[in-house]
């Protein structure tokens, strides 16, 4: 009898990344309920950049998503690439890349969705394989540490795992949040300026 994964009230990636997380543990074939079409499409451009089968049922407006081993199947998922490509395998790779905060929220438009999504990157990058070198918060950033409290957990545990955390200095007693910091270190324009010189890429959002 195949897996049975509950996944309904969650947004992506969350649902993606609990499928993956089945697959790189040697499970092929397994059920993963959702409750939104967005995660269904997400799911089966994972199934198929995983070359496994996929198929949908639907019931009181919950989806059942079937993973399903299929040799036959190895078309590569283009479209699902921002998503994944966090959470890709690359347990191999030596991480020289950085990330750089300098404003609370992630895009332009709505200050609520921006910081969810701002949480929800930081939770993805820290279920990947991949992980950055460094995470650096200038400016405006530096409220992502000190008051988006999901996020805060997500860098802890990022941290945990030998991400270099760094938090402009000048910028937290601008905004008076020195206090509030809890996890990373105090940094400054030099230190930070030289995580920047010493990867290969820096990623800036």
């Amino acid at each position: 009898m195949n897996k049975l994964i509950d996944a309904k009230g969650k947004n992506c990636p969350i649902p993606v990344i609990m499928a993956k997380k089945e697959i790189d543990n040697g499970n092929e074939n397994f059920i993963i309920e959702v409750d939104n079409k967005i995660a269904v499409q997400n799911l089966q451009r994972l199934a198929n950049s995983q070359g496994l089968s996929s198929s949908v049922k639907e019931e009181n407006e919950v989806f059942k998503v079937i993973f399903l081993n299929d040799n036959n199947q190895t078309d590569e998922c283009i479209e699902c690439n921002e998503i994944l490509s966090e959470i890709e395998d690359n347990k191999n790779q030596i991480s020289t890349w950085s990330v750089f905060i300098g404003k609370e929220i992630i895009g332009d438009g709505n200050e609520e969705l921006g910081k969810s999504l701002m949480k929800m990157y930081f939770y993805t990058i820290s279920e990947g394989n991949d992980l950055p070198k460094s995470i650096l918060f200038m400016n405006d950033g530096v409220k992502v540490i000190t008051l988006n409290e999901q996020a805060i957990e997500h860098l802890k545990d990022l941290e945990e795992k030998g991400v270099e955390i760094l938090v402009c200095g000048t910028c937290l007693n601008f905004y008076g949040l020195q206090e509030k910091l809890t996890v990373g270190k105090i940094s400054n324009m030099y230190d930070i300026t030289n995580s920047m010189k010493e990867s290969s890429k820096v990623i800036t959002l």
